[in-house]
């Protein structure tokens, strides 16, 4: 009998969702489909994605948007037809961009609302300008969410500005951008792999749907450690990423959850993470966990942790748990290049600074 996996698309809308999508290729990650979205055609030809939408040819002539998002809107919708016939028949579209630019504030919503309407499960998940990009980029960056916001079920915010709370002085431009574009990856992977890879406890796109379909505002969170409390400590990571607005879990009406270890993993470190996440959430919130084997994880866990369904809630002031992070060259996996060292911050900081 022939397996019947479902068809992810992971759409990368412009120059910030390229690249993101670019690192996930980098990383290995399995059983979806990458597409590159843009207005600049030079941009398109360049990127590792599969799948290529050249958005606005006779509008842009292949030249960008010039940072207008107005122009990414028109190009979107001067290629609505393009975009339809390539996301129909797909049952979860993930759509990562960074908002406030010309391409991917424009035409993101445009691309959202036609899966919408073709009754897709849609997913967003995109960054936030740092605040020395000027206001003016900031308020049209949240303008551009709350037009998307409009067609998503689910959507996961990740302000760059956040970046300032793990790296210090000597941390490179380049290495900045690739922690937070190991956020964007880490927020499609976790759902993904729960679906399309050999799990112990498995899950199908069903179960994804139940918690992700309509649920709109989420934070998630990614964790993972080693030792004798390897399963405590990288749950605490998980449910504090300093790296995502942090937001309680007890207001959470669904939550997806992700727990993958070496051969080694035990059903006792199972039984641990998944308690340590019922206690911070509602009793009646609906949790699913699924597990995963992987040998290159042995001897280590890792929890990630999607929980959606936050609209209404302001960001809580909490302790900020920092991850010093190490840059690795193996890349088989988006745990794999991005190492978390935890180490606990006293001060108190709002986590929306």
């Amino acid at each position: 009998m022939k397996e019947l996996k479902p068809r992810i698309l992971v759409l990368g809308v412009g120059g910030a969702g390229g690249n993101a999508i670019n690192g996930m290729i980098d990383s290995g990650m399995e059983g979806v489909e990458f597409v590159a979205v843009n207005t600049d055609a030079q941009d398109l030809i360049s990127n590792k994605a599969s799948g290529k939408i050249q958005l606005g040819a006779n509008l842009t002539k292949g030249l960008g948007a010039g940072a207008k998002h107005e122009i990414g809107q028109a190009a979107a919708e001067e290629s609505l037809n393009d975009i339809v016939d390539y996301i129909k028949g797909s049952n979860m579209v993930f759509i990562t961009a960074g908002m406030g630019g010309g391409t991917g504030t424009g035409a993101s919503h445009v691309i959202a609302r036609a899966a919408k309407e073709l009754n897709i499960l849609t997913v967003g998940v995109v960054t936030l300008p740092f605040s020395f990009e000027g206001p003016k980029k900031m308020r049209i960056a949240l303008q551009g969410i709350e037009e998307l916001k409009k067609h998503l079920d689910t959507n996961i915010i990740v302000p760059n500005q956040n970046l300032f709370k793990i790296i210090n002085e000597k941390t490179t431009l380049k290495n900045s951008f690739g922690l937070s574009n190991d956020v964007l990856k880490s927020g499609v992977q976790s759902v993904t792999d729960l679906m399309v890879k050999p799990s112990l406890v498995n899950l199908d796109f069903a179960d994804v749907e139940t918690i992700m379909k309509g649920m709109g505002k989420a934070m998630m969170g990614t964790g993972e450690a080693e030792g004798e409390k390897r399963a405590e400590e990288a749950t605490n990571a998980a449910l504090l990423n300093p790296l995502i607005d942090e937001y309680s879990l007890r207001g959470a009406k669904g939550l997806l959850v992700n727990i993958t270890g070496g051969t080694d993993l035990t059903l006792f470190e199972v039984d641990e993470a998944v308690n340590k996440i019922r206690a911070e959430v509602d009793p009646e919130a609906e949790l699913i966990f699924g597990a995963i084997e992987d040998e290159n994880l042995t001897g280590k866990i890792r929890v990630s942790i999607v929980a959606t369904s936050l609209d209404g809630q302001e960001p809580e002031t909490k302790p900020v748990v920092s991850m010093i992070h190490r840059l690795h060259n193996r890349n088989t996996g988006y745990g794999n290049n991005l190492t978390s060292t935890l180490a606990t911050n006293q001060a108190t900081l709002n986590a929306t600074e």
